[in-house]
């Protein structure tokens, strides 16, 4: 047997296998030895040795990830042994924080529902083809002009926000509007909390919305850019 990678090869031949022994007994009541009436009949072969050769191909040069995956990996894993594993998880490299989009919108006349389901789409990271469910991968987005979000309908008057002070009659219910009017940033952080998962992840996912009352915001070093928004029925119709 011989094993031969590339263009080496070593020649092992393999050990000539030993006759099986045949043990005949002798029957007296069938009047002849049996062994006797065999013993011509019976030929001893023994097996001819052959050299066989095994080749094992062996890869010469280094496997070359396509194109349309590279970014999946880093350069020292471009030629590593896991390259044939299209399961894909991100690192904690492709999360970083500091690393992150920076979105502005302006809420000015823009539908309350439609505007938090785009803003909670992009700080999960749904809009990314490296979107993970249990990962943060999405962005920063930044929200002005909190105080002239729109809703459509009665909504203004009839939806109601509730909250407990956690004593005995302690729960207050506000309407759309007075809400607006007291705390106008809260009506779009309670849209958009929930829309985000229910849990750590959800709470880590809720730092990344900023919301400020009026057109400035403390964010101008993180050079946000537009959020770009898909719905077209957003803006309130006048």
């Amino acid at each position: 047997m011989a094993l031969s990678c590339a263009s080496s090869s070593a020649i092992m031949a393999s050990p000539s296998p030993k006759p099986y022994p045949i043990s005949l007994r002798k029957t007296p009541f069938l009047g002849f030895s049996v062994s006797a009436s065999l013993k011509s009949s019976v030929r001893t072969t023994s097996l001819i040795s052959t050299n066989r050769t095994f080749q094992i191909r062996c890869q010469d040069q280094a496997v070359v990830v396509p194109l349309d995956q590279r970014w999946m990996f880093e350069e020292s894993e471009i030629t590593g042994p896991d390259i044939w594993n299209k399961t894909w998880y991100p690192k904690a490299s492709d999360h970083i924080n500091t690393d992150k989009t920076w979105y502005v919108v302006d809420a000015t006349d823009k539908i309350l529902g439609r505007l938090a389901s785009t803003i909670a789409i992009h700080i999960r990271g749904k809009n990314l083809a490296t979107y993970t469910p249990s990962v943060d991968m999405g962005a920063f987005v930044i929200v002005v002009n909190a105080e002239k979000v729109a809703v459509s309908g009665k909504k203004r008057s009839q939806k109601l926000y509730r909250r407990h002070s956690g004593r005995p009659g302690g729960m207050t219910v506000e309407t759309f509007d007075q809400l607006q009017q007291r705390i106008p940033e809260r009506i779009i952080e309670h849209a958009v909390r929930g829309m985000l998962p229910k849990g750590r992840l959800g709470r880590a996912l809720f730092n990344h919305l900023k919301v400020y009352k009026g057109p400035d915001h403390p964010h101008e070093a993180q050079k946000p850019i537009e959020l770009p928004i898909r719905d077209k029925r957003i803006q309130k119709q006048k």
